[in-house]
């Protein structure tokens, strides 16, 4: 699914450039994260913002908003906020704050464990093995 380049500019433009904001393409739009953190995001024609499970039924009181399912199952502390919510500036700005300001509450992610190639037996460390035969008279 594409996501509307209009609104991720306005993100992105509201979020200014700071080194611990990150962008990253995510099931078919474009999130943003906080230190690894994913804060809120665009898909398709709408903000997705992670408000947290306590701020949950409060974003869900606001006109425009609805839970997000877009995996078949809803989310609680997640939520789509329709182009009709967020209008101004203004309107986008407040959305976006909260969700960072959730995001900046969480632990930090641990970091990712580097894949390692495959471990080349020692030949040095290896038992016996199997019993070698002799070689045949005459052969080299």
């Amino acid at each position: 699914m594409a996501y509307d380049l209009e609104l991720a500019a306005r993100v992105r433009e509201m979020l200014g450039g700071r080194s611990e904001v990150t962008e990253r393409a995510m099931f078919g739009g474009l999130a943003f994260l906080l230190k690894g953190k994913m804060f809120c995001g665009v898909l398709g024609n709408e903000l997705l913002a992670r408000v947290g499970p306590e701020a949950h039924d409060a974003a869900m009181a606001q006109p425009h908003v609805r839970i997000m399912d877009f995996t078949g199952r809803p989310m609680r502390g997640y939520v789509f906020v329709g182009p009709a919510a967020i209008p101004t500036t203004l309107q986008l700005k407040r959305w976006v704050k909260d969700c960072e300001a959730h995001a900046a509450t969480l632990p930090d992610k641990p970091p990712k464990k580097r894949a390692t190639a495959p471990r080349r037996a020692d030949p040095a460390r290896r038992g016996p093995g199997p019993p070698r035969r002799p070689k045949a008279a005459g052969r080299r």
